[in-house]
């Protein structure tokens, strides 16, 4: 199993994420830079829409990118305190001219303290943008803020891959 993990803003893998990540396959942790390519997800799309990608992992940004990546190449995502209702100060474009195929699973963690990324936000941004195809965990941590600690990772990971039967 391939699992492309996107870190979020200013961010990377942590080697106790990647640990854990390696224990349901081979990791592919790029480092991006969202400030200086607003076009993340085109590019993204094209270097990783011929590979072999059982899984998409994101946090923030990444989880912003993640999302748009996994419904256009229909590939399951896990996706911490996603970047999706805003994002001010750094431009990412979604690229019109890649598919939409709908990813078949979203697992979505979001943390009730994150003053960064607001989980009613992105409730509100679900709610409007619910896809036809895909069945969602959506969950709620009210103690977690927008920084994802290692237990909490490894637990909702380990929900994530048992739920796809890996």
């Amino acid at each position: 199993m391939n699992i492309l993990f996107l870190h979020g803003l200013e961010s990377k893998l942590s080697p106790e994420k990647r640990v854990i990540l390696e224990k349901y396959g081979n990791v592919i942790a790029p480092e991006l830079d969202y400030k200086s390519n607003p076009n993340m997800i085109q590019h993204l799309y094209d270097a990783y829409q011929t590979q072999d990608i059982n899984a998409i992992i994101g946090s923030s940004m990444g989880g912003f990118a993640g999302y748009h990546l996994a419904n256009s190449l229909s590939i399951c995502a896990l996706l911490f305190n996603p970047a999706l209702p805003y994002r001010n100060t750094i431009e990412q474009i979604v690229p019109v001219s890649i598919p939409i195929n709908q990813s078949l699973y979203m697992r979505i963690v979001l943390g009730g303290q994150d003053t960064v990324i607001k989980a009613k936000d992105n409730m509100d941004f679900f709610a409007q943008n619910v896809a036809a195809k895909t069945d969602y965990a959506i969950t709620i941590k009210s103690d977690l803020g927008h920084q994802i600690p290692v237990d909490v990772f490894e637990e909702e990971t380990k929900a994530f891959f048992k739920a796809l039967c890996y």
